[in-house]
């Protein structure tokens, strides 16, 4: 089981939703988030409106996965979020030892789906 940490730019978001859905990962939590990297919260201009400051809006995607899910959820990240541009976002992946299910107490790999 692993927990796919995604940053992303926030107007590639329905874009990434839409190919996770695609590729049946359903468990996705979505933060609004302030954050910035190698362009070091420099200008950036989205929609005609130009956003400065050291922090730029980005979403943060938290989607749990079992094993045989993960390159596929990988992918689809990449694919929808990638502009090419600096800014576009990262990818982090990280061992996730439990997994519980409140309504029903299942746990492990069953408990994500």
């Amino acid at each position: 089981m692993k927990l796919v940490i995604a940053i992303i730019q926030s107007h590639k978001l329905d874009e990434v939703m839409k190919a996770l859905d695609d590729k049946q990962v359903y468990l996705k939590t979505v933060t609004n988030v302030l954050g910035c990297g190698r362009q070091k919260g420099d200008t950036e201009v989205y929609r005609g409106v130009k956003e400065a400051g050291n922090l730029l809006k980005k979403v943060r995607l938290e989607i749990a996965v079992n094993d045989n899910y993960l390159e596929s959820t990988i992918q689809a990240i990449m694919n929808s979020a990638r502009t090419g541009k600096i800014g576009d976002g990262k990818i982090f992946v990280v061992d996730l030892s439990q997994c519980y299910r409140i309504r029903t107490g299942e746990m492990g790999p069953v408990a994500i789906g």
